[in-house]
């Protein structure tokens, strides 16, 4: 089962630490979406999100300070699936996108919260 466990955060973590690779690689798209969702300073908020979400995943790959990592993840995506994912306000051509994203973040939160559940440190931590 520690290697199940493993995988599962390789695959988890690894999620996010490429989501927030991509706000670093395409930080410019990223802040033009998040303007037209009207987020204040959004190619900061790009970029801040960024390091939530690669400090996040680091920590669920790695074990190390696995608190801290869900906090960090749950602080970014509690409100960008309310804020960016806002599908009762989508036109009908962006709805459905809309609530797979919002429905996937809630997923994932739900996902981080059960981790809380296990002991620390986790099995396998670096």
């Amino acid at each position: 089962m520690d290697i199940i466990f493993l995988l599962g955060r390789i695959l988890l973590g690894g999620f996010f630490i490429m989501s927030g690779f991509n706000h670093f690689k395409d930080t410019e798209g990223l802040a033009g979406y998040a303007a037209s969702k009207e987020v204040p300073q959004p190619k900061w908020a790009v970029l801040v999100s960024g390091v939530l979400l690669a400090i996040g995943g680091l920590g669920i790959l790695t074990g190390i300070f696995p608190q801290l990592a869900i906090l960090l993840l749950v602080l970014f995506l509690l409100p960008t699936t309310f804020i960016m994912h806002d599908f009762w306000h989508a036109s009908d051509e962006a709805k459905q996108s809309e609530q797979t994203d919002f429905m996937k973040n809630l997923a994932l939160v739900g996902a981080l919260l059960m981790l809380l559940a296990l002991t620390t440190p986790w099995l396998l931590a670096l």
